[in-house]
């Protein structure tokens, strides 16, 4: 493993300049050494203080732009916020300089020391210098150069530039000798991100991966193979089976640090989206992703293929499901767990009550869909961008389209949809959530109180698609929220041995729902239990028909297996669909009085074509008037009219079909077959007479 030739892929993540203060006591050179560098040619003048310079991004080795600033007062400054980087000047030649050296001034930056005028002497200063060193870690490095021939002034501005971007205290304790925790910590992460296959080693396909993700550069098989010597020779067990341990990967860095090459760590930790502090950066985490109103975040195909990787890396008895152990695994690269005991009544587990695979993808599914940017925040700990090599977590998200335009086109390209469960306390909601999940009331009398959860997701198929439904138990209330309104399917439950129960359920559809665009379906739970009278002005069945509303759905889960998943299935089709349950419920949008006026007028134009069709056909206008008249109001005529009504009801005549030449047309060409059907059957009885 080592640094490559190409500069660190994730530059962005690097501060985006650097400025660095030359200090010192007067005439030590300080002006000289800028104007060296600016010109690469010893200046004949010096004036008194050298104008803040520039050096653009394009010129200097780390491609970041430099800023240089000369301070030539009697006092240090107040550097925080004009530097951060400080080079304490001193002439090698002049121990008074040296004595001056005001370390303390700048503990809180990193510090260059530079001698400067090594022409003049034939000795070095580092011996005099080396004390001041060992007693303050904020010290860098030390550099003797030379401003008139212009000895290491480019090294030493370089290596200004590299404590900034690659500074060594957050990495290394130069008294212990022993990289600090945190670094530690941050690279015990990336190794486990690294090991693709969860076997505790990195092998070489591993490290080639690791290599080229890093510094954009394959290693050799010989390099590996010098890599992994060089590990072997310092510690026996840094090499296991051919791959590099995680004792083996932490010396390598330490190893790095200790012969001034820190930039290689600092390139590694960087790519994996760790700051200068070594905490992941809100960029790394949290990468833009706009969700426009009305819409939902699902995960994508490519996201569902690194998940179903990482439950294989880790479901290592090869079960199907992820035990506490292999769980706890899992999230080691987390800061913290980030499922509680919940999650286990949230979706699909073992009989062990081990998380399976389909339920760690559904629990994936449903954060994704409810808080999208801890999704970001998940994927990110595992490494998503950088196994998948993509630019960010976003390109796992897939945001969905405005459900206006699903209504408009009536159909939806979305996979997740959103039931809102609704009742009142103890009706059955969390035995509908739970019996999703395939658990009958035995299973889920096990379930602690304090584990319980309002959420539960599983898939369903519906017409052969694979949907995620996810349900919400929506906490008894007189009036509900906003958010609580917000779903795609609304089930709303009652307990049909509570007299009491469904009176709730037809006020919360009255107040919310019975305008609104939302598919509802009500569902009478405990039906396995004797069913009572509802105390409410009409039944659940008149009610549904009233408000064109499927019929109540018996439901229980006090069953030997499985509860049915029916009411799921219908659930599920209802949300994907909602514009065909819409046209149901249509004719409630227009008033009572303009319904009633529409049906005559369409009822008259029938009864006049009919009536004016025998009329000219007849040869007796009083018979045929007193048959017509007779046949008009017969049982069997009455009968075919209120058919008629119906159909016309279920296909909801609008204002808009009214004035309509095609919905004319149609009723023109039906009046006028049931005209000649009727004028059949009245040459019939004609005959009969």
């Amino acid at each position: 493993m080592r640094a490559g030739g190409g500069r660190p892929p994730r530059a962005a993540d690097m501060k985006k300049d650097v400025r660095i203060l030359l200090v010192g006591e007067p005439r030590v050179g300080k002006t000289s050494l800028i104007m060296s560098l600016v010109s690469e040619e010893f200046p004949e003048e010096v004036p008194p203080r050298a104008e803040e310079i520039t050096i653009p991004a394009d010129v200097t080795p780390e491609r970041v732009p430099t800023h240089i600033v000369d301070y030539s007062g009697n006092e240090y400054p107040l550097v925080g916020e004009s530097a951060n980087v400080i080079c304490i000047v001193y002439a090698v030649n002049n121990k008074h300089s040296i004595d001056k050296v005001g370390v303390t001034f700048f503990s809180l930056l990193p510090l260059i020391l530079v001698g400067n005028k090594s022409d003049l002497v034939e000795y070095s200063s580092m011996e005099t210098i080396l004390p001041i060193m060992n007693q303050y870690t904020e010290i860098e490095t030390c550099v003797e150069c030379s401003a008139k021939n212009l000895k290491n002034i480019s090294e030493l501005f370089y290596y200004a530039q590299k404590a900034v971007l690659h500074p060594t205290g957050p990495l290394y304790c130069p008294e212990e000798k022993e990289m600090k925790p945190a670094c530690i910590k941050a690279l015990t992460r990336i190794f486990k991100i690294s090991d693709q296959d969860n076997d505790g080693t990195l092998n070489d396909a591993e490290l080639n991966f690791f290599q080229r993700i890093c510094f954009n550069t394959p290693l050799a098989p010989q390099a590996l193979e010098d890599v992994k010597n060089v590990v072997r020779k310092h510690i026996s067990d840094g090499v296991a089976d051919s791959g590099l341990t995680l004792k083996g990967f932490l010396f390598l860095h330490t190893l790095f640090i200790q012969r001034g090459r820190h930039e290689t760590t600092w390139t590694v930790l960087r790519r994996f989206g760790y700051d200068d502090d070594l905490d992941l950066t809100p960029e790394y985490l949290f990468p833009l992703l706009k969700i426009p109103p009305d819409c939902t975040t699902e995960l994508n195909h490519h996201a569902y293929l690194f998940l179903q990787s990482t439950f294989d890396k880790h479901d290592l008895d090869r079960d199907c499901a992820l035990s506490p152990d292999e769980l706890k695994d899992l999230f080691k690269v987390f800061p913290y767990i980030p499922w509680g005991p919940d999650v286990n009544n949230t979706v699909c587990t073992n009989e062990r009550g081990w998380i399976t695979y389909q339920g760690f993808l559904s629990q994936w599914t449903l954060t994704t869909y409810l808080d999208v940017q801890r999704c970001l925040e998940y994927l990110g700990y595992l490494g998503y961008s950088i196994l998948t090599e993509q630019e960010s977590q976003a390109s796992a998200i897939t945001v969905t389209r405005d459900k206006k335009i699903d209504l408009q086109k009536k159909q939806t390209q979305r996979n997740v949809f959103r039931c809102n469960v609704i009742g009142v306390k103890n009706c059955g909601k969390s035995g509908v959530l739970q019996a999703l999940l395939g658990r009958n009331l035995v299973r889920q009398k096990k379930i602690r109180e304090d584990h319980k959860s309002y959420y539960a997701i599983n898939t369903v198929y519906v017409y052969g698609q694979e949907k995620y439904l996810l349900l919400h138990d929506i906490s008894e209330s007189e009036f509900l929220t906003e958010a609580e309104i917000i779903c795609d399917v609304v089930c709303l439950v009652y307990d049909v041995s509570n007299p009491k129960s469904f009176e709730y359920c037809a006020r919360i559809f009255k107040q919310h729902f019975m305008d609104s665009r939302i598919p509802c379906l009500i569902v009478a739970a405990k039906s396995d239990l004797h069913e009572v009278k509802q105390e409410y002005s009409i039944s659940p069945t008149d009610f549904c028909r009233k408000h064109k509303m499927p019929p109540p759905q018996a439901f229980t889960c006090n069953t030997a297996d499985a509860p049915s998943k029916d009411i799921f299935v219908k659930l599920t089709t209802m949300a994907m669909y909602p514009e065909d349950h819409y046209r149901d419920r249509l004719s409630r949008d227009m008033g009572h009085t303009d319904r009633i006026e529409n049906l005559r007028k369409i009822w008259v134009f029938l009864k006049t074509a009919f009536h004016a069709r025998l009329r000219c056909m007849c040869t007796c206008n009083r018979c045929t008037f007193c048959i017509c008249q007779n046949f008009l109001n017969s049982d069997l005529l009455q009968s075919v009219k209120n058919k008629i009504f119906t159909a016309v009801l279920n296909r909801h005549v609008t204002q808009a079909d009214l004035k309509s030449s095609t919905f004319w047309l149609r009723a023109s060409f039906g009046a006028t077959v049931f005209a000649v059907l009727g004028f059949a059957m009245y040459k019939a009885l004609l005959k009969q007479r």
